[in-house]
């Protein structure tokens, strides 16, 4: 059986090594391997000489000379038979003690030849001769890291882990060499093996799995057939890893990750009708959004009986319908019995509401659970993810957007103008999406209050709205109806559904993320029309990262954009969105390594 490094090795480490290990923040010996030695010092005695290089002698000290900048010290270097002069710049009291005349030991310097003679720059008295020393640069000491890793890293604790052995060796070799060189491919692949291994056996030890009495019990395929068009194979693939899902002893935990308008909607559908004659529950992140998954359940679910629950709803009992859809407002009032619980835009809810999800309804045995997201994440980091909950990717769109993505500066804006009144003609909407809503010293752009005078001036029918307005969903729904442009904030990245939107600008896009701008990019085109995104910003000069995410279209790809930019969060703590997390793994690069550690762990 394999050991995941969560479980660590039976290690006899007293309470004082129990506490070094905390202090560098890991709780396995795999993870203390990790930490690799930033570099070495030889501590072999020199053979040669050479110039601007580290020497090792066995000298014996001839004479000390002391200046108020210098402290001169005479070697005879036995090893080398020959005799050089030590120099320590702006020396401390203490280390005239250290350079007794006539005392022999050994030192340490660079080498330096200077007018045909040899020079030891700054040496140091040392111990450990013929030794390899690793230096650390972790919160510990360098000595006091070097003895805990003299103490509990060895190839048994490794491969008690459940590491290979070829690894476990590898790992050792990178701290206690034989010579002192760069790392090689193998110990770099060996590191990166480690830091996965250790990761997700930790992702996995978090996982729980509960028995639940719940089955499926319906016919998606029928169901399927009865649609006006047909889905992507990967919305079928998603379907089928959910029908699996629900036909297990264990409550399914899956997270369902689409791009925008890949058609998770169909996706949320399939799954309510595979769990009947269970009642199904999906929370949304917006009443305009509940609206909309509302309207649609009722075309294609038509048999269901399916009800909306927002803040405005009157309560009562729920025990009558096969579906409940609702807001947040789901949280704030008694649930009946549910087999299925389901969280639509599920970045947009925190961890706490999803758990309260989970909990809300009247069950005697847990409820499935699927997330469904529409931010997408590299096929790696969905792999790894995986030893935590269930994972499936909605690559595919229904169809191919015709968005042209272009960056535009102030000179510019003369010809952005003409565009927007050429689509306002078609009776086609624009966004204008702004970074501030109020004038800000530090931020050089306008703010939607500045530039809605000059917007509501030029054009007619102009909405506003943003973050902080409490009617910003009725101003959305407003602007639907009769609107031909929106001032707003990122308010609009998730939500309402807009067919005449064709352009969207974004008004200083360097200050955004890149799977921002993705969703905001992703409002227009939603049925067809050809679309506009303008990336505006003050900034001189070509910007890589927005001439990058202009050439991309799939927000898979945007994704590993993200990366290489960015750099990854952090799935385990939550804590980081951006800086990477591990130290050897590349998300964007790594894959091959992801799938060998998956099958160690047997994930």
């Amino acid at each position: 059986m394999v050991k995941s490094a969560i479980s660590a090795t039976q290690l006899s480490l007293s309470n004082e090594e129990t506490a070094k290990f905390r202090t560098l923040g890991v709780s396995s010996v795999t993870a203390l391997s990790v930490l690799a030695p930033s570099s070495f010092e030889d501590r072999r005695l020199s053979h040669e000489l050479t110039h601007n290089v580290t020497c090792v002698i066995d000298a014996t000290i001839e004479h000390v000379v002391r200046t108020p900048k210098t402290l001169k010290i005479t070697f005879f270097a036995h090893n080398l038979d020959i005799t050089l002069e030590g120099v320590i710049f702006s020396p401390k009291p203490y280390m005239v003690h250290q350079f007794p005349k006539a005392a022999r030991g050994f030192f340490s310097g660079k080498a330096v030849l200077e007018q045909g003679r040899w020079q030891m720059m700054q040496p140091v008295k040392i111990t450990g001769i013929g030794t390899i020393v690793p230096m650390y640069k972790t919160p510990l000491r360098v000595d006091v890291m070097r003895r805990l890793v003299d103490k509990t890293l060895t190839v048994e604790a490794l491969g008690a882990e459940g590491l290979p052995q070829t690894i476990a060796q590898t790992l050792y070799e990178i701290h206690f060499p034989k010579q002192p060189k760069p790392l090689n491919e193998e110990q770099i692949h060996a590191l990166k093996f480690a830091e996965l291994y250790d990761y997700m056996g930790r992702l996995r030890h978090k996982r729980r799995f509960h028995a639940t009495q719940y089955r499926s019990g319906g016919d998606v395929a029928q169901w399927m057939k009865t649609l006006p068009f047909d889905l992507t194979r990967d919305q079928k693939n998603a379907i089928s890893d959910i029908a699996n899902d629900l036909r297990s002893p264990n409550a399914a935990r899956r997270m369902i990750v689409g791009d925008v308008g890949s058609g998770k909607t169909m996706v949320i559908f399939a799954s309510v009708i595979l769990m009947q004659p269970h009642r199904c529950l999906l929370m949304a992140p917006t009443t305009i959004l509940a609206n909309q998954l509302y309207e649609e359940a009722q075309k294609y679910l038509p048999h269901l009986k399916t009800v909306l629950v927002t803040s405005a709803t009157k309560k009562g009992s729920l025990e009558e319908y096969d579906f409940i859809i609702g807001t947040h407002a789901v949280l704030h009032r008694p649930m009946p019995r549910c087999a299925l619980v389901m969280v639509d835009e599920q970045h947009r809810f925190g961890t706490a509401q999803r758990h309260a999800l989970t909990k809300l309804t009247d069950n005697d045995t847990p409820p499935h659970f699927l997330q469904f997201s529409a931010t997408p994440i590299p096929r790696t980091l969905a792999m790894i993810e995986s030893a935590h909950i269930d994972v499936s990717l909605i690559v595919q769109t229904p169809f191919v957007k015709n968005i042209a993505t272009k960056v535009i500066h102030k000179n510019d804006f003369t010809a952005l103008l003409e565009h927007i009144r050429t689509e306002i003609d078609q009776n086609h909407q624009v966004l204008i999406v702004y970074p501030l809503v109020e004038q800000s010293e530090s931020i050089n752009y306008q703010s939607i209050e500045e530039a809605r005078s000059y917007w509501e001036g030029k054009f007619e029918n102009v909405y506003v709205t943003h973050g902080k307005d409490k009617e910003k969903e009725q101003v959305l729904i407003d602007f639907r109806e009769s609107g031909s442009i929106l001032l707003a904030t990122t308010v609009v990245e998730v939500g309402i559904s807009l067919p005449r939107l064709s352009t969207v600008v974004i008004v200083g896009a360097e200050r955004l993320g890149l799977s921002t701008l993705h969703q905001l990019r992703g409002r227009v085109s939603r049925t067809g029309l050809q679309g506009y995104c303008y990336l505006y910003t003050n900034t001189t000069g070509k910007n890589e990262r927005l001439e990058s995410f202009g050439s991309c279209t799939s927000g898979f790809e945007i994704a590993a954009l993200d990366l290489k930019f960015r750099k990854s969060g952090d799935l385990l703590e939550g804590k980081l969105q951006s800086g990477n997390k591990f130290r050897w793994v590349d998300m964007g690069e790594d894959e091959k390594i992801v799938r060998e550690v998956k099958a160690c762990l047997k994930i």
